[in-house]
């Protein structure tokens, strides 16, 4: 009788392999199939049993070594072959994901799974740059936004998203980030708006660009940035300043902290 197999959708967490969680790393000590994406940090990589069969269907930018159908499709195959299958994603698997896709199919097809969340960046990045993104008297929630929607214009309502008075949080944006910037603008929200832009978040290699949402643009603009990124927008931003605690060791590494 063919044994049975099953899936993990295992999250990550930012890229600090200090920020899995117990059931994350026991898994991964005991991996059969891995199927990663691009952007899980290679000392997460590391940690997996050297038994396990390690496939990349990473995606970067647009571009892709599988697309999300064909993903879903290996992944239910490895399964209904009895193998146990680790689909490993950086952050949490049912934010900005599709994750939920991956949950889909599984379930349609009657294959045993199970959800192992992950540290989002969406909370942990900005809290590494010090910055909480929910802070009483300055901003009463926070709302996550996917960069990819911005190709569309009616995806987004903008005059909400600059209305509310909550800390947004922007993930995979760095190449939108003037259009964006110029809508919430258009939309009302104010220029001299505090904003930031965190690449590498809780890596060794963290940077953090300081400045406004109509003067941020720029300042991007001026640098070579290729790692993930992710952008935060609103009051809280301006605690950054006083309470940045990460030290990485830049001097290792030959980075610095930049200041907008």
């Amino acid at each position: 009788m063919k044994p049975v197999g099953k899936a993990y959708l295992v999250g990550s967490g930012p890229g600090d392999p200090e920020l899995l969680t117990l059931r994350a790393a026991r898994l991964l000590e005991r991996a059969e199939v891995v199927l990663h994406d691009a952007l899980v940090d290679p000392r997460i990589l590391a940690l997996i049993g050297r038994r396990a069969e390690l496939v990349d269907v990473g995606k970067r930018c647009g571009s892709a070594h599988l697309r999300q159908s064909a993903i879903s499709e290996l992944l239910c195959a490895l399964v209904a072959d009895g193998r146990q299958v680790i689909r490993l994603k950086s952050g949490d698997p049912f934010v900005f994901g599709r994750g939920g896709e991956e949950m889909l199919a599984l379930a349609e097809a009657g294959l045993p799974y199970e959800i192992v969340p992950g540290v989002t960046a969406g909370v942990a990045v900005p809290a590494f740059a010090g910055v909480p993104v929910t802070h009483r008297g300055v901003s009463t929630g926070v709302t996550f936004i996917t960069g990819h929607e911005q190709d569309d214009a009616e995806s987004l309502d903008y005059e909400t998203l600059a209305r509310l008075k909550h800390t947004l949080v922007v993930f995979m944006a760095r190449a939108h980030l003037a259009r964006f910037s110029a809508r919430l603008q258009r939309s009302g929200m104010a220029p001299d708006t505090p904003a930031m832009l965190v690449e590498n978040g809780s890596r060794p290699e963290q940077r953090v660009l300081s400045g406004t949402l109509e003067g941020l643009p720029d300042l991007v603009a001026a640098q070579t940035w290729t790692g993930p990124t992710l952008l935060v927008i609103g009051q809280v931003v301006t605690l950054s300043e006083l309470c940045h605690w990460y030290s990485p060791r830049l001097e290792e590494h030959g980075l610095k902290l930049l200041a907008g």
